[in-house]
């Protein structure tokens, strides 16, 4: 019996003794944290999106309690959120535009042409990488395939008639679809600025019109009829400079192939629409 329990005895004594000396080197070589990111981690939202620029919430957490970030990077929380940051850090937030992100096509399956049919994964990179970048005649629209809904964390966007639609009541403009779209059609825009112009295509006018309904051709009537010098023809796609817009819906009454919208005059987000 002893030959068994001294062997025991032995190891057990062993790990006492590396569990007191594990204890101790925790306590020596403890890293003190800042007691402000503890305060600032509480107040976020926990949702890890990346959308402030840093790799998740404790990252930003740091980055605004020890490195001087600003408060007001938290997309989700929004303006409350840097209030409630700029408290703990002792600083003056001012208020920030809230912004969401938009799709600039409108190219659904009625109004656009497809090349070919598509048969694979339904993913917008992979089809994207196929010749003419996808199936669609438009070579900059809207594949469809909901890459942007599978990064979506907040449930924000649908697919309907094979494009992608913001719900603006549920974005938080983290800026994942952004990142994904393959095309780079999804841009962060003023939600206050309900004027947009829904196209991404650089075509010339003779392409736009073979590839789309509602494709810019760029026959500049909305530069003329805007009067607050608020939106320009470049490389044959019309551009709102959103800091001139006045949203007087002049650009959108004379707009030719309805390419510039208003959001306000339209209903573009079904929740009962949404699929994957």
């Amino acid at each position: 019996m002893m030959e068994l329990i001294i062997p025991i005895a032995i190891l057990a004594g062993i790990g006492l003794l590396l569990a007191v000396l594990l204890g101790y080197a925790a306590n020596v070589f403890e890293v003190k944290q800042d007691p402000k990111v503890e305060e600032v981690m509480l107040v976020l939202p926990g949702v890890n999106c990346g959308g402030c620029g840093f790799a998740g919430c404790e990252a930003y957490a740091k980055g605004v309690a020890l490195d001087g970030a600003s408060p007001s990077l938290c997309t989700v929380g929004g303006n409350p959120v840097a209030n409630q940051i700029g408290e703990i850090m002792g600083v003056k937030v001012n208020a920030q535009e809230v912004m969401v992100a938009y799709v600039k096509c409108n190219g659904d399956c009625d109004k656009s042409k497809d090349k070919y049919e598509y048969h694979g994964i339904m993913d917008c990179v992979s089809a994207s990488a196929l010749p003419g970048g996808g199936a669609k005649s438009c070579s900059y629209g809207c594949l469809g395939l909901g890459t942007c809904v599978a990064v979506c964390d907040f449930d924000a966007i649908v697919i309907r008639d094979g494009i992608a639609i913001i719900d603006e009541n549920k974005c938080t403009n983290c800026g994942a679809c952004v990142k994904a779209c393959p095309k780079n059609l999804i841009e962060s825009v003023p939600i206050n600025s309900r004027v947009r112009v829904a196209c991404n295509s650089y075509d010339s006018a003779r392409d736009a019109m073979q590839n789309c309904e509602v494709g810019c051709i760029a026959c500049r009537k909305c530069e003329k009829a805007c009067e607050f010098d608020a939106i320009h023809v470049n490389n044959n796609l019309a551009k709102i400079d959103y800091d001139k817009c006045t949203q007087c819906n002049a650009c959108v009454e004379v707009c030719p192939k309805v390419t510039i919208e208003n959001i306000l005059m339209i209903n573009k987000a079904k929740p009962k629409d949404i699929t994957a």
